[in-house]
């Protein structure tokens, strides 16, 4: 019978550690690259919903000569003139009968949390696409419907005056409107406000187009002032006025 040399053994100690250091750095410089791609995997998907929801916008306006939707918010339920939209141009996504959080192509992938603004910033860790009475994740720019308010928007405005249409958002990630963000999230300030500067979100604009852009917010002057209550100074991807 032929005998092992002491060469033939397995490997040592000292062999299997080195390859145990490899495999660890290996998994610390693949496991960031694999993060990176699912998000922006989730961005893309995000994006498409965006541009299937801004298509049939377009086509409930070309069906309601040329004028964007216009769902009035009142003083005790502004979000109406954000969310309402979807009640006036879902069938032409193909959906009918009542909304639901079935609805699928209204819920951004990255959706996970908001914040109740009617409960002075609440956070609640919930998707707002689990929401009803609209399920949705994606708010209209109609902040011009609300009663008594001075906000811009598009709501009830002929699509074919809007002077910059590459520019002018039709349709967003509604966490833009306030804005946080889902794709980068930042822990809320001390006195639990929510927002802030540059909060990165995907936009859809008038032209058609989806950017995945920056959102200015010069803060809380005056107070209870959101994003969409101003149009950026320059440097910025987009605009809610339509002048």
């Amino acid at each position: 019978m032929t005998k092992h040399s002491k060469g033939e053994a397995g490997f040592t100690l000292l062999e299997v550690m080195v390859v145990i250091a490899i495999i660890a750095i290996l998994a610390a410089l693949l496991f960031p690259t694999l993060r990176n791609a699912k998000e922006k995997a989730r961005r893309t998907a995000c994006a498409g919903n965006l541009r299937q929801i801004n298509l049939g916008l377009r086509m409930y306006s070309d069906d309601s000569s040329d004028k964007a939707p216009r769902t009035p918010g009142t003083t005790n339920s502004p979000g109406i003139s954000w969310s309402g939209y979807k009640t006036l141009m879902k069938s032409y996504l193909g959906i009918n009968g009542r909304s639901s959080p079935q609805d699928k192509i209204f819920a951004c992938p990255k959706d996970t949390f908001y914040y109740d603004v009617g409960g002075r910033f609440h956070y609640v860790p919930q998707s707002l696409h689990e929401q009803p009475p609209d399920y949705l994740s994606y708010a209209f720019n109609g902040g011009n419907a609300r009663t008594n308010s001075n906000a811009p928007g598009i709501a009830g405005c002929l699509i074919s005056s809007i002077k910059n249409p590459i520019k002018t958002v039709l349709v967003a990630e509604a966490s833009a409107f306030i804005p946080y963000s889902w794709h980068q999230p930042k822990p809320p300030t001390l006195n639990g406000t929510p927002m802030f500067d540059n909060a990165l979100n995907v936009v859809s604009f008038v032209d058609g187009h989806v950017s995945y852009i920056k959102i200015h917010y010069p803060g809380t002057n005056p107070p209870g002032s959101l994003a969409l209550h101003y149009d950026p100074p320059a440097g910025y991807d987009y605009k809610w006025s339509g002048d």
